[in-house]
């Protein structure tokens, strides 16, 4: 939430931010940046109130260019808004599968028209969000329904469906546009992974896309696979698998996996 808050100022300009997840039917504010007051500290919206609950429920973006003389909102949460001096403010909810999960404000102390111009990168920081958020649930479900290991057959595969888990993040991963989400992404799917042994001294160093066409490889995956999967050419996959055989020290793909695995690079 914090980062989002920081990439909507860098985006619109706004000089305060602030948001905070959707809980039963309600936005708690938790992240602040910028305030000059400590008015907003608390702040709770209900749905369907204030220029936030409006949005909340309308599943899309709502703005006024003068808070305080609004008619178009309730003014329940003027003590808070108005405590703090806020002239102009936006409200742009966070939507996944079709519910609010979170709501992004950008406001200025002074009266100003807020148009296309700032609600537009709003927006798309929104989308951004929202999209992390799909991808963490889906993670969240896969790693839920691994059970605790009890036969070697069900630990087997337990622990291929969670290579599976981190190829498919991984190709999600890469088809973002947004390098902070992405390297958040790619981040949890080293912890998916898991540690690395302390001792192998390795300094194998894979790049992103060679540890993706890895990851597919250790699935089986040919290389005509590989290259639908991520959306390359069949070539590039092979160029990229030859690079990462060479950065493990491996002459085939089998070895050059079972050694990723071994260095904690791979699940």
């Amino acid at each position: 939430m914090s980062a989002a808050l920081r990439d909507l100022a860098e985006r619109t300009r706004f000089p305060l931010v602030f948001g905070g997840f959707v809980d039963d039917g309600a936005v708690r504010v938790s992240v602040i940046h910028g305030s000059r007051t400590r008015s907003l500290q608390g702040l709770v919206v209900q749905s369907g109130r204030g220029l936030g609950g409006q949005a909340m429920t309308q599943l899309g973006p709502r703005m006024t260019p003068d808070y305080g003389s609004s008619r178009a909102i309730t003014h329940d949460y003027d003590s808070h808004v108005l405590g703090e001096g806020i002239g102009a403010l936006l409200a742009v909810p966070v939507v996944v599968a079709g519910r609010s999960r979170g709501m992004l404000y950008a406001g200025t102390w002074a009266r100003s028209g807020i148009g296309d111009v700032s609600a537009a990168p709003a927006m798309r920081v929104a989308r951004d969000f929202a999209s992390e958020l799909r991808i963490r649930d889906e993670v969240e479900r896969r790693v839920a329904a691994l059970a605790p290991p009890t036969p070697p057959a069900e630990h087997a595969a337990q622990r291929e469906r969670l290579r599976e888990s981190v190829a498919e993040l991984r190709s999600i991963a890469a088809q973002i546009e947004d390098p902070v989400l992405r390297e958040r992404l790619a981040a949890l799917g080293r912890r998916l992974a898991g540690p690395a042994p302390a001792a192998s001294g390795h300094g194998a160093r894979l790049a992103p896309r060679e540890l993706d066409v890895l990851a597919w490889a250790a699935l089986g995956s040919t290389n005509a696979e590989i290259a639908q999967a991520l959306a390359l050419k069949e070539g590039t996959v092979k160029s990229y698998l030859q690079s990462a055989m060479s950065k493990l020290d491996a002459s085939t793909r089998h070895a050059a996996v079972a050694k990723a695995r071994s260095l904690g690079i791979l699940p």
